[in-house]
């Protein structure tokens, strides 16, 4: 079994769907995918949770390569407010949904040996056990450096868009207890990936090729679509995901993963098509 974690509102539905078909492309094992998620639309209207037909219909898919997977929300609502609620970094440039990994060592019934999180702005280039069997020893987690921070701010910062967890071991350091205790006591730019950074007693670096955040190299494992800097024609920001498909066309030129995003564009039609029968069906009845 690979477990994966996710975490987001309810507009992550189409990134968690590429990123699982990606895996499923070349891995055929049974996958087990939480998404924590959580009701804080009293911070702002979007942020509300995933939605239960959502799962629901990700869990369908993820049964027709193995009857084995699974999809399984878990709402950490009360267990954010306790534990991250009014935070100062809960209004940071990234959303407070990126501070629930942090919860993973007090959600109860998560696996108790290895946990991959997983940002749901990247696509699989390869069978993702190559990342997963790693052995992690008595290393806290494995990442790999951060494109931009291990230039600017440490030459072994991390990106932590893909973090390997050996859950028994940062429970005994405890370094997500000690990162949520930074999170509630200083603003940080990067917010939970530096206290993640900072807390860390060992760390194992990855090779880029689990997190390539800038290009798709032969050997890359995982490309990571976030925010990026381009400099032709004109210096600027890009911030497009994958599912955007004429996007990832046009501005980087990958086609690569093309049968694997055509395939979320025939189960995104088909939840569509679905929801809006069963809104007919419940119109009619009233």
């Amino acid at each position: 079994m690979i477990n994966i974690l996710f975490s987001g509102n309810s507009y992550v539905f189409d990134g968690v769907m590429t990123t699982l078909l990606s895996i499923e492309k070349y891995c055929k094992e049974p996958i087990t995918a939480y998404v924590y998620t959580m009701d804080v639309s009293y911070l702002n209207p979007k942020f509300t949770p995933i939605e239960d037909d959502q799962i629901e219909f990700i869990d369908k898919m993820l049964k027709e390569t193995n009857p084995l997977s699974r999809c399984v929300k878990v709402d950490v609502t009360e267990l954010y407010k306790s534990e991250l609620g009014g935070s100062p970094n809960e209004g940071s440039y990234c959303t407070p949904y990126t501070l629930l990994r942090l919860l993973a060592d007090k959600v109860e019934g998560m696996p108790e040996d290895k946990l991959l999180y997983l940002d749901i702005d990247l696509l699989v280039n390869d069978d993702i056990r190559k990342l997963y069997d790693i052995d992690l020893g008595d290393y806290e987690y494995a990442a790999a450096k951060d494109h931009y921070g291990k230039k600017f701010l440490h030459s072994d910062y991390i990106n932590a868009g893909v973090l390997l967890f050996n859950m028994k071991r940062i429970k005994e350091t405890k370094l997500l207890e000690k990162a949520r205790r930074m999170i509630n006591e200083k603003h940080m730019v990067f917010s939970d990936q530096s206290a993640i950074y900072n807390c860390t007693t060992k760390k194992m670096l990855l090779s880029q090729r689990f997190n390539d955040q800038k290009w798709l190299k032969k050997d890359t494992i995982i490309r990571h679509f976030c925010k990026t800097l381009k400099l032709l024609p004109y210096p600027r920001t890009v911030n497009i995901k994958p599912w955007k498909v004429s996007d990832i066309h046009k501005v980087f030129g990958c086609y690569k993963f093309d049968d694997v995003l055509y395939e979320y564009v025939y189960y995104k039609k088909l939840y569509e098509r679905q929801k809006l029968m069963q809104e007919k069906g419940a119109n009619d009845e009233k």
